[in-house]
């Protein structure tokens, strides 16, 4: 049996992450789990799974959530302080965390050092602090087991390989719902049908960042970290069928995939049990009724987001930290009605020419350039 505490547990991986503990027979339990402000939602968390301590992000909501759990014996905490007794809770033995944002780089940081094992599925903490995050975790010896999708495919494809004959890995992409589109279709796209994913259930940031490409480019970044290897050795491939999850390419030309449904809940078992696996009764991929599967190259002229990550990541020190803030800061006005979708673009450029490169940033300087980022694109023209 293992022992969870899930961070982020209200969102799209954290619900389908107690979704897999409800149906494990025993063999996952949950210690400690937090939430942003839908307290509604964490007191039903709450009193299902019976986790002995709860984060509130918000930390003006720490009153209502103890008083509607004050017959149940629960610790509530709140705040960043909450989310790193969260994430090092003294009772878990995997730290699953599912938070959207930079928000998750400490609380990370903290379960690394607390020796936690992590069940990462926050593409920030790699994305921004790969250099501080992957040496710290073997320094203590903990294992960082991948939930994203693509990169869980990458991770079983190398079991019992030598990874130093690794040649290429190609990361698949679905395309999102505006593939083929030129750069006049992207200027009329809406919210509305941005938020359409045509594979995939996912939050509404994630799903958003899809529809850009900007996903896709995290994803590369995160890559680098997780596998140790130039990020010019990362091909993108769309794959609008999203049944081919990844593949990897060996020294002697050798390819290995791995396939499956779209199902979010296969690479979460696969972290939460490895090295073992764990049969929920989920679809099963039918090669019968499969007619086709289809690959292209990405349109990296018209998704300047995927161009931008890999030029991001090339520069380093902390420019994908400006990248991603920006496309943070982006996709929150464009939710908010206040631009329109080729705008991401235009304020992920601003910011990468206009902030200021940092070679090697250390954590304060991390949250600095997020800082910049956000003053700098927030400023009145």
């Amino acid at each position: 049996m293992k022992t969870l505490s899930v961070l982020g547990s209200t969102g799209s991986i954290g619900t389908q992450t107690l979704d897999i503990v409800r149906k494990s027979n025993g063999e996952l339990k949950v210690c400690a789990i937090s939430g942003g402000s839908n307290i509604k939602l964490l007191e039903e968390q709450a009193r299902e799974f019976s986790p002995k301590t709860v984060c509130v992000g918000n930390v003006e909501l720490k009153k209502d959530l103890e008083l509607s759990l004050n017959d149940t014996g629960i610790k509530v905490v709140s705040g960043n302080e909450g989310l790193e007794e969260v994430a090092a809770h003294e009772d878990a033995d995997v730290t699953v965390t599912a938070v959207v944002g930079m928000m998750g780089i400490k609380p990370t940081v903290c379960a690394i050092n607390a020796g936690k094992e992590i069940a990462l599925a926050n593409k920030e903490t790699l994305v921004t602090a790969g250099h501080i995050i992957m040496p710290l975790a073997k320094e203590k010896g903990v294992s960082i087991l991948p939930v994203d999708s693509e990169h869980s495919a990458v991770f079983q494809c190398i079991q019992g390989e030598n990874q130093k004959q690794i040649h290429k890995l190609l990361i698949t992409a679905s395309g999102g719902p505006f593939r083929g589109y030129t750069k006049e279709a992207l200027e009329k796209v809406t919210l509305e049908e941005a938020l359409i994913h045509p594979n995939w259930s996912m939050g509404k940031k994630i799903t958003i960042d899809s529809a850009t490409m900007v996903n896709k480019g995290l994803e590369v970044i995160e890559a680098r970290w997780l596998y140790d290897i130039s990020v010019d050795d990362i091909q993108v491939v769309v794959h609008p069928q999203s049944i081919v999850h990844s593949m990897v390419e060996f020294d002697d030309g050798s390819i290995k995939a791995q396939l499956g449904v779209p199902d979010m809940r296969h690479p979460i078992q696969y972290a939460l049990f490895y090295p073992d696996r764990f049969d929920f009764g989920l679809e099963r991929l039918d090669f019968y009724k499969l007619s086709s599967l289809d690959f292209e190259e990405p349109d990296m002229e018209v998704f300047e987001g995927l161009r931008m990550a890999y030029d991001a990541s090339r520069k380093g020190g902390n420019m994908p930290v400006i990248f991603n803030a920006a496309n943070e800061f982006a996709v929150a006005r464009f939710l908010a009605g206040e631009i329109r979708f080729v705008e991401i673009y235009e304020l992920i450029k601003k910011a990468m020419n206009d902030v200021d490169h940092i070679e090697n940033p250390d954590l304060e300087q991390i949250l600095a350039t997020e800082k910049a980022v956000y003053e700098l694109l927030g400023k009145k023209n």
